[in-house]
């Protein structure tokens, strides 16, 4: 293999510039050429592809974002549009490709190696959603971010002696909500994989202020429903005044964590060698500390678990 492509697709995430250069470095070691495709699948249809080399990928690795920007792309869905990224994969002479994105990225990845051009996918997203790998590109950062957040609004919370709701991307997961909030110390965290009981809930807030407490937080995962939907139901069920915070987009940006960091160059640097075996159709991981590779069908027809251990430890701490 001479020539390999690399893009990043999907929403952007803490860590995917470390991927992306650990793709260049590791490849440029092996005397293997890379090509990045801006905008994503976008891109690969449009042609934008430049070489990459050393140091075009030096001073990336602390960044946030993604220097081969990101786009949605509903042509690539297409037979037609993949056709055109086939061919303008032709054009620039790549012969395989390193996709790091999320689980819709990775079926892209998957439709280009069924028809002849191997693809790779690596995790990245802050939602920590993709089944097959205990961790994503991103979701370290982004605990972070939102855990730095809570720190503050509770500041104001106990300041005001109000009950606050925050609410945390994380798309049909619930793993940055649930790590967040245990981590920050929620008396309450809503999450898609446990239906929630908004008697308990009030119950819980009672009791807490008949002995004396005078604040609570609350997190909230996208996926349950908005912030503000859920500040309506305490103050239809239980006449409860809350403040709400949405984190929104924050929760994407700023410099990837030292763990991000490995991790996105293990996973890039895997990429890689898996290339180099010969390979295509697999996704890199990581399970129970090691690094993986697995069928990228896993990775889109799976069941991401989520450790209820932590949501059930949750509700036992914030007694």
């Amino acid at each position: 293999m001479k020539r390999i492509g690399v893009l990043t697709s999907g929403g952007d995430a803490p860590g995917m510039n470390a991927a992306v250069r650990a793709v260049v470095r590791k490849a440029i070691y092996h005397e293997i050429e890379v090509m990045g495709v801006h905008n994503g699948y976008q891109g690969l249809i449009d042609g934008k592809i430049e070489k990459l080399d050393l140091g075009s990928v030096g001073d990336i690795i602390q960044r946030g974002g993604t220097k081969l920007h990101s786009a949605r792309c509903p042509e690539f869905i297409t037979e037609a549009g993949q056709q055109k990224a086939i061919d303008q994969m032709k054009k620039h002479d790549i012969e395989a490709l390193i996709v790091v994105g999320g689980d819709g990225s990775y079926r892209g990845a998957m439709a280009l190696t069924k028809k002849g051009f191997p693809c790779i996918g690596v995790p990245g997203t802050i939602d920590n959603d993709i089944p097959g790998t205990d961790y994503t590109i991103g979701f370290d950062t982004a605990l972070n971010t939102v855990i730095e957040a809570i720190d503050k609004i509770r500041d104001t919370a106990t300041s005001h002696e109000r009950t606050f709701i925050i609410e945390v991307m994380g798309r049909n997961a619930g793993d940055l909500a649930l790590w967040a909030g245990l981590a920050g110390g929620a008396e309450t965290i809503v999450i898609p994989e446990v239906a929630f009981d908004i008697e308990d809930i009030l119950f819980r807030l009672r009791s807490g202020h008949e002995r004396g407490k005078k604040h609570s937080i609350i997190i909230v995962a996208e996926g349950v429903m908005s912030a503000n939907a859920f500040a309506d139901l305490l103050k239809e069920y239980g006449n409860i005044e809350t403040r709400v915070s949405v984190l929104g987009h924050i929760q994407r940006g700023g410099s990837p964590s030292a763990r991000d960091r490995v991790l996105a160059s293990l996973f890039g640097a895997r990429a890689v060698e898996v290339l180099m075996e010969g390979n295509g159709g697999l996704a890199i991981g990581m399970r129970n500390h090691e690094v993986v590779d697995y069928s990228m069908t896993e990775a889109f027809e799976g069941k991401r678990s989520t450790d209820l251990s932590m949501y059930k430890l949750s509700k036992e701490l914030a007694i």
